[in-house]
């Protein structure tokens, strides 16, 4: 099921998307397989920990993190993953692993990988892990206010 908040939020601002159901998966590489969305498309949110504050980045899920360039980015030296211990509790209305890239509804900042901004579309876990959304980036884009940069390899 989609995340209550986040239906809602886009509902409110009358944005057009389309759900895809699929078989349960739990990488972003086997969501991209079962929705049938190109990895490059499908965007995994990781949740880093910025000294004390959470964040997401957001990758095409044929990428990696390089915690070092978001030490560089943020001016931080304590960047790290995220246990899911840690955040599990910030997403209550998803299922652990899942979380849509709207760090605005959750109190988190929000990173972007350039690849996904570049892109007319991106593709999401809906709070589920049989759930995917896939909206128009620059919808995304002005919802989110995400900041683009690079930190992934």
């Amino acid at each position: 099921m989609i995340a209550r908040k986040l239906k809602e939020f886009l509902d409110q601002h009358q944005v057009k998307y389309v759900t895809i159901t699929h078989s349960p998966a739990y990488t972003a590489q086997e969501v991209a397989a079962s929705a049938h969305v190109p990895g490059r498309d499908m965007a995994k949110t990781v949740i880093i920990k910025l000294g004390d504050q959470f964040a997401m980045a957001v990758l095409p899920a044929n990428r990696k993190v390089v915690l070092h360039d978001l030490v560089e980015l943020t001016g931080v030296e304590d960047v790290r993953f995220a246990t899911e211990e840690e955040f599990a509790s910030r997403f209550p209305d998803c299922e652990v692993g899942a979380m849509p890239p709207f760090g605005n509804l959750y109190g988190m900042d929000v990173y972007v990988a350039p690849a996904l901004a570049a892109s007319e579309y991106i593709a999401f876990n809906a709070g589920s892990h049989t759930e995917v959304i896939r909206m128009p980036y620059a919808d995304f884009a002005r919802l989110v206010q995400p900041r683009v940069a690079s930190f992934t390899t």
